[in-house]
């Protein structure tokens, strides 16, 4: 499969990688590497995607232009879209921190807990030179259902080097072993390299989500302005996958 041998190839840029099941010591580099990844996500949510939402481009126009016409004040055309940007960070970042908020109130809190105590669910960490550089988790939806890949991470400074290829495949391996039908998660990035990564290891995007509500958001009016979304939903069919394995074989 060609997706499996780039795959192969990027992780010989990394021959001491080790994908291994989580450990309660790895817990606080797993919260680190967490928080760092969706920090990352504010400049990508206020700035990188805004060109993806054509109305809040239409809506800050139309903006601009009213109190143009009511100012007639020339400066009101620099500086609404500074205030917009401003705006648009702002809420961001405060989002963002909800969000964290939110996931440390639950499992990114009590990993063993949500992960490790159940046939159903599991966690995995990368180490490299004996320190986690990145982790992902799968949670069953029900038996024979679907697999939700969950909490894929990587570090900064780790990443385009087949980790996040190695830790995916896991959560593959995972579901075609316990009998799983699908693999599948969502995505707000608007980058590029999580969907090609995603891409990379099968999963194909099936639909997205305009306006996409984050939890831990308060959805007040100036956080519906300044802050909106969309999610990709990537999904793959196992049976798919079992098939090409056999075949492979």
């Amino acid at each position: 499969m060609a997706e499996n041998d780039q795959g192969l190839k990027a992780q010989r840029g990394l021959p001491n990688l080790v994908v291994r099941e989580f450990e309660l010591a790895d817990k606080a580099e797993i919260q680190q590497i967490f928080y760092e990844g969706m920090m990352e996500m504010v400049e990508d949510t206020a700035f990188r995607g805004l060109r993806h939402h054509p109305e809040s481009l239409l809506l800050y126009a139309a903006v601009t232009v009213v109190c143009f016409v009511i100012t007639m004040c020339w400066w009101v055309i620099i500086l609404l879209p500074a205030i917009v940007l401003c705006g648009r960070y702002f809420y961001s970042r405060r989002v963002i921190h909800s969000y964290l908020e939110h996931s440390m109130s639950r499992d990114m809190g009590d990993l063993e807990g949500f992960y490790m105590n159940s046939a159903d669910s599991c966690m995995w960490v990368a180490v490299l030179g004996g320190k986690v550089v990145g982790h992902v988790a799968a949670v069953g939806q029900e038996p024979g259902g679907a697999v939700k890949l969950h909490r894929l991470s990587v570090d900064r400074h780790c990443r385009r080097c087949g980790v996040g290829v190695s830790l995916s495949q896991k959560v593959l391996e995972f579901a075609l072993t316990r009998g799983y039908s699908s693999v599948f998660l969502g995505t707000i990035a608007y980058t590029a390299a999580p969907h090609r990564l995603y891409q990379r290891v099968g999963l194909r995007c099936v639909g997205v989500t305009n306006g996409y509500i984050t939890p831990g958001a308060k959805r007040s009016l100036l956080e519906h302005i300044f802050y909106r979304v969309r999610i990709h939903h990537y999904s793959l069919d196992v049976q798919k996958l079992r098939l090409t394995v056999s075949a492979d074989k």
